[in-house]
Formats: structure tokens, C-alpha cells, sequence
């Protein structure tokens, strides 16, 4: 199977949606050799930050010398992005060969009569076959969705299960209330690892600490006050962690302050477990640390943002970047979004902050909401707002309407920011 075929076949797979549970996952790995029980792990669960918290966690470990694993989702320009060895992601060649492999092994369960397995239980597969053919010492490893019964919860070797914030998130799924969701993220807890939280709601962390008295794990608290000094910016920011390390982070956006807090934690946590981590990695690694996506300024005069705030929690940590770091400036937003998603909250947390907003629907993406219609439902909470016809025409009406001291803010799905920036990019190699 060559590149193209490999991507046509999970392409394929895309009918078969998102179906929670182990039992395919179970099944797969055992007709695979069970790679994921060669690994040793650091499984990250959560509603927001889980992209970050790995981002740094890697590049601190790659800079101590370990050889990193990190599978993340979704990805923003490259489908490869999604499994990366040492910060370079899975070769054309290897995700060829291995797609061939976990097709073989979805094929026999086939004809055993079971199910086959989705998208993401293929993928997350494929991403441990990858880790023991690179003999990863640590892969960080990001929940798709939930925890209990996401794909990647049937690992076994978990050095450490990492929080981040929970909030209100795919309730179709996880449950309706904090938690219940709670209940699910924390399902990646496992008796024997160590367990370190973000700061959490009251219900979040009577949950987190419930399920951690039951397996007799003390787990780890971050505290805001770990952090002092803080000093903010687009291109650089910096803070001092607990009265001793000055923390320098290359990630904009004044959540990536409490992002960093988490890593640091969870560094502290490995160090005590007998990882050796020295002061000079942990500096390196969070200077170096990049996530694309998030809070990620693509250009300047006028300062254009990128943002994947797709739920209510990533929209009001947004709006709180934009208030920070851009008051009295003229603002204007290309908004995209799923029409599966709260769309109707990041809306009313983020439309008072915006001069004009410009909705555009994320292309090739059948849950995609379609411009006219959100620009409807904006209109109930801001007069100014045009939907667009595509992509190229938000990225241009946004710049007609801005001048050099303006700033536009690209949120909403992921899913189309990848499009929208090699857009950018084109734009600028013509100016």
C-alpha cells in the first residue's frame, strides 16, 4: 500500500464514526502483539490544554535525552502531524507500511465477524506499532475524547494520568454534567501511577480525588501561586515556578501560564519517580515548545491570531486573551465552527470583544455549521457580522477591513485554521 492508497483507506474509514468502548481497540491491539504494552506512558485527559501540557512535556523530555513519542488529535496542517517520534512526525513511508499491517489485522477480525474498528481506534494502533519501531522510552499520550472509554485507555504502563481542566464538552458522549464528565476523563487513572491535576472545579476535583482514595493515589494539585513574576506577551512570556526556576514559553495566550504550571508538575512528579531531568532540559524544553493553533499570532501589522477555541471553556479563555492583550484595539473575527459544538456560548462570550465578525463555514467537514446559519446566530448578540463565501474571501474581506494597528482573530474548529493559515502564507508571499 503506497501513501495515497494508505490515506484513501482511513479516509474510508470515516463512515464508521466515533464509537466509545475498548472492545475493538482490545481486539486490534491482541491481533497486533499488544505494541502499547512495550510503552511506558504519560496518558493526558481533559477538556482543554491537552495539546499544550504535551507539546511542552515532550520538548522538555526530548531535551533531557529520552526518545519521545507524542500522539495528539486533531491536527491542524498534516494528518502525519497526529504521531510524532523526537518532534518529527510519522514518514509517508512508515505510515504506509503500518496502515498495511493494522488493515491485514482489521480485515481478519472482519471475518471473525466482529466490528471493525474506527478512525481514531485504527489510528492510535498505528501510533503505538510506530513508538515500539522507534523504541520510544516515553510516549505522551492525548485521549481523543473522554478517557474511560477512549481508544487509548487500554495502555497499561501509565508513569503518569494528567488532568487538565474539565469542563462542559461532547455531552453527547461523556454525560451532562461537570461531574460526569469528570468521571470520565479521570477513567484513565490506573492503580499504581501518580496523578496530577490542573486547578479543577469544586465538582471536577471531588470527583478526581474520589477515584484517586479509591486506588490509593495521592495525587498532585497545581496552584496558581507556583507562578510569580508572570510577564506576558505575543512572542514570549515568562514566569517564576515555585520562588526558584525562571520559565521562559514561546506560546502566547495568558492560559498557557496555568498550561505550563501542569507540565512543570507533572516534570516534578517524573523527577521524584526516579526520571532524571535536568534544569537545564526543563529550560530548554519550555522555550522551545511550539503547538500550532493556539493563541498562535501569524502575522503582524495588522496582528492576525490563530485560536482553536471550540467550546465554551476555550472561548472564554480566549476572550480573555483578547482583553488582555489587545484592549482598545480595533478587533476583527473569522469565526468557523461544528454544528455539533455550543456554538451558541463561544458566541456570547466572545462577540463583545469584536468590531465586525466575518463566519465562514470549515471546508470539507460534513459536521461544518454553514456560514449563513451562524452568521444568523451571531447576529443575535452583535450587529456587525457577513458570512463569507469561503476561506480566501474572509482572509481578504478581514484585511480590507483592517488597518496596521487592527488585529484579527481566526477561532472556532481546528479543523479549518490548517487551510486558513497556508492561505495567509500565500497572501503574504504576494504583498
Amino acid at each position: 500500500m503506497n501513501y495515497r492508497e494508505a490515506m484513501e483507506y482511513i479516509e474510508s474509514l470515516q463512515v464508521l464514526g466515533s464509537v466509545p468502548g475498548l472492545e475493538n481497540m482490545i481486539n486490534l491491539c491482541e491481533k497486533l502483539g499488544n505494541p502499547q504494552d512495550k510503552l511506558t506512558f504519560v496518558h493526558i485527559a481533559g477538556t482543554n490544554g491537552k495539546g499544550s501540557v504535551s507539546a511542552y512535556l515532550s520538548a522538555v523530555l526530548a531535551a533531557a535525552g529520552y526518545r519521545v513519542g507524542a500522539y495528539n488529535s486533531p491536527t491542524i496542517r498534516e494528518y502525519r502531524e497526529r504521531i510524532c517520534v523526537g518532534g518529527r512526525m510519522i514518514s509517508q513511508k512508515s505510515f504506509s507500511e503500518l496502515v498495511t499491517i493494522v488493515k491485514e489485522a482489521c480485515d481478519v477480525l472482519v471475518s471473525e465477524g466482529k466490528t471493525h474498528p474506527t478512525p481514531f481506534e485504527v489510528e492510535t494502533a498505528l501510533g503505538f506499532l510506530y513508538f515500539v519501531q522507534k523504541k520510544c522510552d516515553y510516549v505522551i499520550l492525548e485521549c481523543g475524547m473522554g478517557g474511560k472509554l477512549d481508544a487509548t485507555n487500554l495502555i497499561k504502563n501509565t508513569k503518569v494520568a494528567v488532568l487538565t481542566p474539565i469542563s462542559m464538552d461532547h455531552m453527547s458522549f461523556l454525560g451532562d454534567t461537570i461531574s460526569q464528565i469528570a468521571e470520565n476523563k479521570a477513567g484513565i487513572i490506573k492503580p499504581g501511577c501518580q496523578v496530577v491535576s490542573a486547578q479543577q472545579s469544586e465538582e471536577a476535583a471531588e470527583v478526581i480525588g474520589r477515584i484517586c482514595k479509591q486506588q490509593s493515589i495521592v495525587p498532585q494539585w497545581v496552584r496558581t501561586e507556583d507562578a510569580s513574576d508572570i510577564r506576558y506577551g505575543l512572542k514570549q512570556q515568562s514566569f517564576v515556578y515555585q520562588n526558584q526556576l525562571a520559565v521562559i514559553i514561546s506560546l502566547a495566550g495568558k492560559y498557557q501560564i496555568e498550561n505550563a504550571l501542569l507540565a512543570l508538575k507533572v516534570i516534578d512528579v517524573l523527577r521524584e519517580a526516579g526520571v532524571k531531568i535536568p534544569e537545564k532540559a526543563v529550560l530548554k524544553g519550555f522555550a522551545s515548545a511550539k503547538w500550532s493553533g493556539r493563541f498562535e499570532v501569524l502575522a503582524e501589522k495588522p496582528v492576525f491570531v490563530a485560536d482553536g477555541a471550540h467550546n465554551e471553556a476555550g472561548a472564554r479563555k480566549l476572550a480573555q486573551s483578547i482583553q488582555f492583550y489587545f484592549t482598545n484595539k480595533k478587533i476583527i473575527y473569522i469565526m468557523g465552527v461544528l454544528k455539533d459544538k455550543e456554538y451558541g456560548k463561544i458566541i456570547e462570550l466572545t462577540a463583545p470583544f469584536a468590531d465586525q465578525i466575518i463566519t465562514v463555514k470549515t471546508p470539507d467537514n460534513p459536521r461544518a455549521l454553514d456560514a449563513y446559519e451562524l452568521a444568523c446566530a451571531v447576529s443575535e448578540y452583535h450587529p456587525k457580522v457577513t458570512a463569507a463565501g469561503s476561506l480566501e474571501e474572509a482572509v481578504e474581506m478581514s484585511y480590507l477591513l483592517a488597518d496596521k494597528e487592527s488585529v484579527i482573530v481566526a477561532f472556532g474548529s481546528l479543523s479549518y485554521l490548517g487551510r486558513l493559515m497556508d492561505i495567509l502564507e500565500k497572501r503574504q508571499r504576494k504583498v
